[in-house]
């Protein structure tokens, strides 16, 4: 049938669309802003309500810079290095010294920084009537300039700030091994009044950093939130302009996404707490939580606490975390699928020690399932070509009827039982699990930098001598000489030549492990289809010459 190979290219096409859409929904380009050099306090109300966020101009902040002088205290784990300023006893400094830059390269990733024109960083404090945040960000004391964490075991890292009748200290809590940092206020009240204090914490980043994105590997910057309405939401800085995010809800939590890594507040998961969002000085997304208010008697004292996380997407850490934070691992809509095949992916890379061979299996296992399928796609395509005289009689003898044509061609599949759809709808219902493998290559962290073998040193970049896109066009060449169709329009013939060279450019862009496993699928496929074939020539349904 004609339509089998313009199916299969309009099919194809579907798959770029959707991944053009996906791309542009999630990765498309930010609008740039000018930096501006701004910090932000908050001031709050009493009744538990949305906090105000009051922005400094830079006139402000200069003074208070020089008012109060303040620190930075290095803080270094085995899965953390970073510096929290003692102005606010914010973040903002953090790397990740088990993750690389870039491929081979001695720099540890850098998750968050503060430079000139540029700033992410991770803030908290407390405001409402008595917070020491509600009109400035105070400077804490620290009894020493670095921290670190040997062997197993926690590092707690204590500052300390008294403030109207109130001994604050505000600790930092590690654990080796773990990228989540436990953040607590420890407050007494020793005046003779009751304070009043609301805890708050929120993210705060440029819109646009000059990082770039393109199709088939993109960076996606941008924030997002999980309530008990929706367990994960994205919330970029282009929703930011149009609306301030403003939802109450159980627990919670709110985060910056950066392609593998994420930094997120998880609030006390047992409080009634606020997301909110704002665009700051006109180029700075803030994406917080606002927590409960809280009464403090004379003479007592109350814990406060949050959990800051700062790390790789790594799906079954987060879930420990806060519910629906491990969905930042962002699989689009096949979510179901790709959560199942990244599964199975694990579980077999466990076994074999290679993502590389983990993909092969992965691929022998889906090609395993799908072969019914596969059987009625063959069987269907060789049914077609061998109605091809009867079908080119009808198109002669109705050429000048076309009415009387289409229940003629019904009648005759009717009478062979032939479906001229077989060949098509089982393609397309393999075509989803190539989209889903494509974000999870995409998106899972665990194949950032995997090698394979020889000239594969990273599985989620492309093929650097480009070999795997090549020999994939050559399987495919080989799979159309195995099926030929007698296609008689030269448009479509020329579609045809040149449809592997087409698509082995397409695939130039593609993670290298996506195009091993799209590789590997097709010569499976071709040997599924010689068995299938030879199987059809015992039975006399199948001829090799169309």
């Amino acid at each position: 049938m004609d339509s089998q190979r313009s199916f299969l290219i309009i099919a194809l096409a579907i798959v770029s669309f959707f991944l053009w859409q996906e791309w542009q929904k999630d990765y498309g380009p930010q609008p740039a802003v000018a930096p501006t050099q701004i910090s932000a306090t908050s001031t709050g109300t009493t009744d538990g309500g949305m906090a105000s966020l009051q922005l400094e101009s830079p006139e402000t902040a200069a003074v208070q810079a020089a008012t109060a002088s303040s620190q930075l205290v290095k803080v270094i784990t085995d899965t953390l290095e970073l510096q929290i300023d003692t102005r606010g006893g914010n973040i903002v400094s953090l790397k990740l010294p088990q993750y690389a830059l870039t491929k081979d390269s001695t720099e540890p990733y850098v998750l968050m920084r503060q430079l000139a024109g540029f700033e992410y960083v991770a803030q908290s404090g407390l405001i409402a009537r008595d917070g020491p945040d509600r009109t400035e960000s105070p400077v804490y004391q620290a009894a020493n300039t670095e921290y670190r964490l040997s062997g197993d075991g926690t590092l707690t890292v204590p500052l300390r700030l008294e403030h109207n009748g109130m001994l604050i200290e505000k600790r930092f809590i590690f654990t080796a091994g773990k990228y989540d940092v436990r953040v607590e206020h420890h407050i007494v009240n020793n005046s003779t009044e009751v304070k009043t204090v609301q805890p708050f914490q929120h993210l705060r980043q440029n819109i646009d950093n000059g990082e770039s994105s393109s199709m088939f590997m993109p960076i996606y910057r941008g924030a997002a939130f999980g309530s008990s309405e929706e367990r994960y939401k994205k919330y970029d800085f282009s929703d930011m302009q149009k609306n301030n995010l403003n939802v109450s809800t159980q627990a919670g939590w709110v985060a910056m996404l950066e392609h593998y890594f994420v930094s997120a507040w998880i609030p006390d998961q047992q409080a009634n707490n606020q997301l909110y969002s704002r665009i700051t000085g006109g180029n700075k997304g803030v994406i917080g939580a606002l927590g409960p208010v809280v009464d403090i008697d004379p003479g007592q004292s109350v814990t406060l606490g949050s959990t800051f996380y700062a790390g790789p997407k790594i799906q079954d850490k987060l879930a420990e975390l806060a519910n629906g934070l491990d969905l930042t691992v962002d699989y689009g809509f096949l979510w179901f699928i790709s959560q199942f095949l990244f599964w199975l992916l694990t579980k077999i890379q466990l076994v074999v020690s290679n993502w590389g061979l983990a993909i092969i299996c992965i691929t022998l296992i889906v090609k395993g399932a799908m072969f019914p399928l596969t059987k009625i796609q063959y069987e269907s395509m060789a049914k077609m070509r061998n109605l091809k005289p009867k079908i080119e009689e009808l198109q002669a003898r109705y050429k000048d009827d076309r009415q009387k044509m289409g229940p003629a061609m019904m009648e005759l599949y009717r009478k062979e039982k032939v479906n001229p759809m077989g060949g098509c709808l089982p393609m397309l219902i393999q075509m989803p699990i190539f989209l889903a493998l494509y974000w999870v290559f995409v998106e899972s962290v665990e194949l950032r930098h995997a090698p394979f073998m020889l000239w594969i040193t990273d599985l989620s970049a492309q093929d650097p001598y480009y070999v795997l896109p090549v020999l994939f066009g050559i399987s495919m060449f080989l799979m159309q000489k195995l099926t030929p169709m007698q296609v008689t329009d030269p448009l479509q013939q020329k579609l045809m030549m040149w449809m592997p060279v087409a698509f082995s450019v397409f695939f130039l862009w593609f993670p290298s492990g996506l195009v091993l496993y799209w590789f590997v699928s097709n010569l499976i496929s071709l040997a599924q289809m010689l068995y299938i074939y030879r199987g059809m020539e015992k039975k006399g349904l199948h001829t090799r010459k169309a």
